[in-house]
């Protein structure tokens, strides 16, 4: 595994030793940018597959494809992003819905026009065991500090976290399996939950009470609800994994519903989320108009 460095010991990198133990080897680089210094520190290796779960743009993708080209790979299984995704009038999103043109959409056109044994996959809302950066804490960050919990328009808009094992389950799949080239996969759950349910998720696991605060996102400034740590949609957002099923034969193993109490103790409250300073200034800006 080429892995962007350096390891600072904090999470997830702190249960790398994990990797270690269970025969996985770990290239630190100081800049996956600087393509021709990590690829020397392969030493040569050969691969039969990739799965590229770094690269942003079609510059940053570019070296290490040319890479898997020259040594005829089977897949180049690359983790895209479900936000890509335009707004659609149905609620649930097949990978046929059109995309925006992203730094990540433009990364899989390359891989396309290479000519590469290509497999897309677009993951939506990750969490699972040992996770540095979470969605979830969003919510945790409010409920534990007695802070209302910012949701927009009615909190009945439905939406699916998806567990990291059911991703990797997902390309693993993939790999080997000639029926994955040329295709386009969402990564998630087959479970929905609605904003206001998922609040609900959390503060059970929390073991604490939560005040749901509805506001209406159009009274507010363009990019405001950016900053609040939680890409929350105006309406039902939420990808088909029917795909995977299908050509796979994949089907997801985890519900956020019967993980969230282990998130909370295992990550949130694990990793201090509890003690760190929150910056709560967008929300209270938010309160303000909305009141």
């Amino acid at each position: 595994m080429l892995h962007e460095g350096p390891n600072k010991g904090k999470p997830p990198h702190n249960a790398y030793g994990e990797l270690d133990a269970a025969g996985v080897k770990v290239i630190w680089c100081d800049s996956l940018d600087d393509s021709s210094a990590c690829i020397e520190a392969l030493g040569g290796a050969q691969f039969g597959a990739v799965v590229d779960n770094w690269s942003k743009s079609p510059e940053q993708i570019k070296p290490y494809a040319s890479l898997a080209q020259s040594m005829d790979v089977t897949n180049y299984c690359y983790i895209s992003s479900a936000g890509m995704y335009k707004p659609s009038s149905d609620d649930i999103v097949p990978e046929t819905t059109e995309c925006k043109l992203t730094g990540q959409r433009e990364a899989e056109l390359l891989l396309s026009e290479m000519k590469l044994p290509f497999s897309y996959f677009r993951p939506q809302y990750i969490y699972g065991p040992k996770q540095g950066k979470s969605y979830l804490a969003y919510f945790f960050d409010r409920i534990t500090r007695g802070k209302p919990v910012l949701v927009p328009n009615a909190g009945d808009q439905c939406v699916t976290m998806t567990h990291a094992a059911d991703n990797a389950a997902m390309v693993a799949a993939a790999i080997g399996n000639p029926k994955a080239v040329g295709e386009a996969f969402n990564c998630a759950t087959s479970t929905l939950c609605t904003y206001d349910e998922l609040v609900g998720y959390c503060a059970t696991a929390a073991g604490k009470a939560a005040t749901i605060e509805h506001y209406d996102p159009k009274s507010l400034e363009a990019g405001v609800t950016k900053k609040m740590g939680f890409p929350f949609r105006e309406t039902a957002f939420y990808v088909s994994a029917d795909k995977a099923k299908d050509l796979l034969g994949f089907s997801p193993k985890h519900d956020l519903k019967d993980d969230i109490s282990w998130y909370y103790s295992d990550n949130y409250v694990a990793q201090g989320g509890e003690e760190k300073d929150v910056d709560f200034s967008v929300d209270e800006s938010i309160l303000k108009v909305a009141a």
